[in-house]
């Protein structure tokens, strides 16, 4: 009697799972890289704007 293909089996499942935690953890990396960057890009632009243009103190129609 052999364990073999109870071992194959066994570490294919192993593998399995660990390159899907890594391909999820690296998503997870990638997509929070993204938010950081676009977060900064809009803060620089909020700071480089121009002015913001004076309200006007009398409403009109």
């Amino acid at each position: 009697m052999t364990h073999l293909p109870y071992l194959i089996a066994a570490f294919s499942v192993f593998l399995l799972v660990l390159g899907c935690d890594a391909l999820g953890s690296w998503l997870r990396l990638r997509h929070a890289r993204q938010q950081a960057q676009r977060r900064q890009q809009r803060l620089q632009a909020r700071s480089n704007g121009p002015a913001a243009a004076p309200l006007a103190t009398e409403l009109s129609r």
